[in-house]
This record gives structure tokens, sequence and C-alpha cells, in this order.
């Protein structure tokens, strides 16, 4: 129960820093599991779910401030939710699992602490659909695959293409969280079976911090957050990959 309580606790604390820039923490839910030596058959559908909560409260926040493009999200969108069921119908083995959402998360890591100047804070511009929708299939099936919304994945690369300013970045990658995460977890709905007893305290600890986490997102920047995110998946990233 300690363990479980100290879990539930730093997932909050993964919560509040995700959605302050409309992500749904699953790779920070996925890699404190990792460190915590939960099952791999557990961390996928548990880090679905929580996904949906704090993915939920964040596209209804970012939406009513105003923080949303409907036509950046749509083609990513289109193409991602299939890719994404399909990607969660596959069941991985837990020594291809581990690697694979190890490199996941480095490449998340990577994204974060990218030293390049953020385009979109000069100009932006609409994705081109058909590039887009490309693009969405293939987050899709990796989010799915792997138990992540994508937002990770998405939000950067919005960002150094210029296709949407910082801001409304976060009501769109919130928006596509929420749907691709949905379509994960449908597409393997007997994964569902392996979610732990303690489910009820880690949702209300990531729902307490994504409510803390979206008040700042909306108010305030976030450059520190994404480093300091960055450092942590790093950490997670390699011991996932058995190099330390």
């Amino acid at each position: 129960m300690d363990q479980e309580l100290i879990l539930a606790v730093c997932m909050g604390v993964g919560a509040a820093l995700y959605s302050s820039v409309g992500h749904g923490g699953a790779s920070a839910y996925l890699a404190l599991m990792a460190l915590f030596g939960v099952a791999p058959a557990t961390m996928k559908p548990t880090a679905l779910v929580l996904n949906l909560l704090v993915a939920s409260l964040g596209a209804l926040r970012y939406l009513r401030a105003g923080l949303f493009r409907w036509r950046t999200l749509w083609p990513f969108l289109l193409g991602a939710m299939p890719f994404a069921f399909l990607g969660g119908a596959l069941k991985l083995p837990g020594e291809w699992y581990r690697p694979l959402v190890g490199l996941v998360l480095l490449f998340s890591a990577a994204r974060l602490l990218w030293p390049r100047e953020i385009r979109a804070l000069r100009e932006t511009r609409d994705p081109p659909i058909p590039l887009a929708i490309l693009i969405g299939a293939g987050i899709g099936f990796l989010s799915g695959l792997t138990g992540t919304g994508g937002g990770i994945f998405l939000s950067p690369l919005l960002l150094f293409m210029a296709w949407s300013a910082p801001k409304p970045t976060s009501g769109v990658a919130a928006v596509f969280i929420l749907a691709n995460s949905a379509a994960g977890l449908l597409g393997n709905l007997s994964s569902t079976g392996e979610l732990p007893d303690a489910l009820p305290l880690y949702a209300g600890s990531v729902l307490v911090g994504a409510l803390v986490g979206t008040t700042l997102g909306i108010r305030l920047p976030a450059p520190l957050v994404l480093k300091s995110l960055g450092l942590v998946l790093v950490v997670a990233g390699t011991k996932l990959l058995g190099l330390f």
C-alpha cells in the first residue's frame, strides 16, 4: 500500500507537469510504473485509462479557454484513430514491449530537450492535409501499440513545423490524446482485465494533478517544465532498455 500511495503521488505530479502543455501523461505513467516494477501487461491499459481522464479534463479546459483550432487537428486525427485502434489490438511480449517503450520515452525526451528555436513563435501555417493524415496514422499506431496518447510526438511536430502556435498546440494535443487513447483502449478491451486494484487511487491523484497543471498551462509558459520532463524520461527510458 505504501508503494501504491507513493506511485499515485508521483503520477499526480506527472499529470500536473504533462497537462500544463496539453498532454495526458501516459509516457510519465509508463516511466513511473516501470521504475516501480509494475508488470508490462498492467502498464499499457493503466496508462491509457489515466490518459483518458487527464486528457478529458485538459480538452475541456483548453477548449473553454479558446486554445484550440479544429483545422490543425482533424487531418492528424483522421489518420490516427483507426491505427490507434489497430495498435491497441496488438499485444507485444514483455521482452519486446519494455525496449519499445524505452525507445519511445527516449525519443520523447529528445523532443522535449530539443534546443532548436521554435518557429511557431514567429509564424504559423496550416499543415498539408495528405501529409498530416499520413503522420497521424504513424503516431496513432505507435500510441495504440505502446499505450501512449501520441501527444508527446504531435506537439513538438506542430511547433517545429510551425503548424500551430504554442498555446493552441496544448488544446489540439489534449483533444488528439483523448480520441487516440479511447481508440487504443477500444482496440483491446480485454486488456482492462489487467487494471490494478489501486486504479481509483491513481485516478484521483492524476485528476488533482491535471486540475493544477491545466491551470498553469493556461496562464503560464512551460519551457522549464518540458526540460524537467525530458530528464525524467531519459532516466526511465534508459532503465527500460537495461542500460543501468
